[in-house]
């Protein structure tokens, strides 16, 4: 493994768009980093894209074999929802990966791969349209939990605290504003690119 490139940022800054566009494309060679969660599945996820929907007893025996390499626990308002991510969802031999998910997570993996190996791709969106994007997903969902959205949009100040984000390494040249998505897109592409050589 050459490198994992791991998009991040705040909830509704268009994080799960932007991963679906790059993995797409096949000249990036990227292969997904697909994580595990414990939190019930939506509307229009499948089993194994977005997530591998598991329960917690399959949680702890994955815990129990040293199989997790990072793990979030989330107190929403339906009780502890896991995130989390398993060494079978890196095979070594392939050269690129593209992950998804929070600050903590990107730290997780950093620690456990080495810094020089994980490549931020940190995406920022003003509040205000972060919030009315949250709330059109939200209500196109087919069951909007508006409390959750609420909880997940309150909690980003702090989890991606400026303070947060310098620990984490994220530098300037890793952070891509999404005013426009493809125009988003084409910055990070061209980053990737620079780090395939």
């Amino acid at each position: 493994m050459r490198y994992i490139f791991y998009i991040t940022g705040k909830s509704a800054s268009g994080k799960d768009s932007i991963y679906k566009e790059l993995l797409n494309d096949e000249s990036l060679k990227l292969n997904p980093i697909v994580l595990n969660t414990t939190r019930p599945m939506r509307d229009g996820e499948t089993d194994g894209s977005e997530y591998r929907f598991v329960d917690e007893n399959e949680y702890q025996r994955l815990l129990k074999h040293g199989e997790v390499l990072e793990c979030r626990t989330y107190e929403t308002v339906h009780g502890p929802w896991r995130y989390f991510t398993v060494a079978s969802s890196v095979d070594r031999t392939r050269d690129y990966y593209l992950g998804i998910g929070t600050l903590e997570s990107f730290s997780g993996l950093k620690d456990h791969f080495g810094g020089g190996r994980i490549i931020p791709i940190y995406i920022e969106l003003d509040d205000g349209d972060r919030l009315i994007r949250a709330i059109k997903r939200e209500k196109e969902s087919g069951r909007p939990d508006y409390k959750e959205m609420c909880r997940r949009y309150l909690a980003d100040d702090e989890d991606f605290s400026e303070e947060r984000l310098e620990q984490a390494g994220i530098k300037d040249r890793y952070r891509f504003e999404n005013q426009d998505l493809y125009e988003c897109i084409d910055d990070i592409r061209r980053m990737i690119i620079g780090y395939q050589g």
